[in-house]
């Protein structure tokens, strides 16, 4: 057991020398911490019948964390950020995956994560981004029976000790400030 700046005791990590591994050419983020999550969604049926993405553009704009409203779809900050600024685009129509998607709906999708980047790189000087779409539960959409894809920003120094030691993911800021400086950056026409 090893005594933390704080007095409290944990157990010290192996050394990853003693475990049995064949290298290859993959890197691997190692993130035991998410293993909670997949195991508490396997079986998991929504509380509530509610679409959240269907019923989040019947809110305002600032309760549903929307920074901006497309024609066929819209964006939205995630509930649970993997960073600060992550963003969702979600098509107003409840469709589950991307080949159920209009052209219309696809357009702006793209157009939409376009504007979402620039105005990311704009405000939060972003380095990079990790942009995607989970579909279906299997695939781990957390939330699988409406489209949504992520727009991650991410920075050169946005990894740190504290999810995989502490299983906390320090995120600095709060939602609805990120919201209001992206909504008040997005151009009138994107």
């Amino acid at each position: 057991m090893v005594r933390d700046y704080d007095g409290s005791e944990y157990q010290d990590a192996e050394p990853s020398t003693d475990f049995a591994a064949v290298p290859d050419a993959f890197q691997r983020l190692w993130t035991p911490y998410r293993l909670a999550y997949i195991k508490s969604n396997s079986d998991h049926e929504p509380t509530t019948n509610e679409c959240p993405f269907c019923v989040a553009p019947t809110l305002s704009d600032e309760r549903a964390l929307i920074v901006a409203r497309g024609t066929h779809a819209y964006v939205l900050l995630n509930l649970y950020p993997y960073n600060s600024g992550h963003l969702l685009v979600c098509p107003y129509r409840h469709v589950a995956t991307y080949d159920e998607a209009t052209v219309e709906e696809v357009a702006e999708i793209g157009s939409l994560t376009q504007t979402a980047m620039r105005v990311l790189t704009e405000t939060a000087q972003c380095h990079g981004f990790n942009i995607g779409m989970n579909q279906g539960r299997i695939a781990g959409a957390g939330i699988a029976e409406h489209l949504h894809q992520h727009i991650v920003p991410r920075w050169a120094l946005d990894s740190n000790f504290f999810p995989i030691v502490a299983g906390t993911k320090a995120v600095p800021r709060l939602l609805g400030e990120v919201r209001e400086e992206l909504a008040n950056a997005w151009p009138t026409s994107h």
